[in-house]
């Protein structure tokens, strides 16, 4: 956090700082009371190629939940093609570099997994996040359902600027009769100034009542229209979760 000490000359800037004086204290929003992070993993498969990686990885996955905690694994349905994304959970990037160094030389990682599986993709993508603030990740109330990521490009400035709007637009769909909230994060590496929200649904077609429902109360329209002027874009996706995943 920056502090910056207010002067009046250089006379005044020399001598040690009075309980009277102001002190600025500058910060984009609450800071982060742990070390815990999640890391987002996203992967384009070829399309040929999508049922068998799937398959491996079915097959191959304990080789990696060995080494640290898979949080959930999805295919994507609709949002793209022919994607994966899945959630890590790292202790420290001290960690997280531990269990990339003993990967490195696991040889059955290298050679069931990591040598037929690389071969199948066409991009991986990857990006570090925090849990917000004010945000708990739960489980599904149940087990199937779809999922869905809902990301937010948010205009710079931070969550001191638009934190509390995107707070609200969130917590808003987060109710009886809607979607159940999974978890609220924020991005730390990868494209900044970017918050995702993980929502659960009974089904595809829960969803879109849901949101039909939405248009229409007064709550939710009125947070909503708070948040977007802070709003550059937004994407999502609706996820099945793999039959290896721990949230399913």
């Amino acid at each position: 956090m920056l502090r910056i000490r207010t002067s009046l000359g250089s006379a005044a800037a020399l001598r040690p700082a009075a309980a009277s004086q102001p002190c600025v204290r500058l910060s984009s929003g609450p800071q982060q009371e742990h070390r815990n992070f999640y890391e987002f993993r996203t992967y384009s498969i070829q399309p040929h190629l999508n049922a068998a990686f799937l398959k491996l990885t079915h097959e191959k996955i304990h080789l990696r939940t060995a080494h640290s905690q898979l949080i959930g694994y999805w295919s994507v349905e609709y949002g793209g093609l022919n994607k994966v994304f899945h959630i890590w959970k790292y202790d420290s990037y001290s960690q997280r570099a531990a269990v990339r160094a003993a990967l490195s030389q696991d040889p059955s990682w290298l050679k069931d997994y990591i040598s037929v599986a690389i071969p199948m993709l066409q991009s991986q993508d990857n990006e570090v996040t925090y849990l917000a603030p004010w945000s708990h990740l739960q489980s599904p109330p149940q087990m199937g359902g779809v999922f869905e990521l809902a990301s937010f490009l948010m205009r710079p400035g931070g969550p001191a600027v638009w934190g509390d709007a995107f707070q609200a637009a969130v917590t808003s769909h987060d109710a009886p009769g809607y979607g159940k909230l999974l978890g609220a994060f924020h991005s730390e590496c990868g494209l900044l100034n970017r918050v995702h929200a993980l929502w659960w649904f009974e089904s595809a077609d829960q969803r879109a009542e849901v949101r039909h429902k939405a248009h229409t109360d007064a709550r939710v329209v009125s947070a909503v229209r708070s948040c977007v002027g802070h709003l550059s874009s937004q994407e999502n996706k609706l996820m099945f979760p793999c039959s290896f995943s721990p949230m399913k």
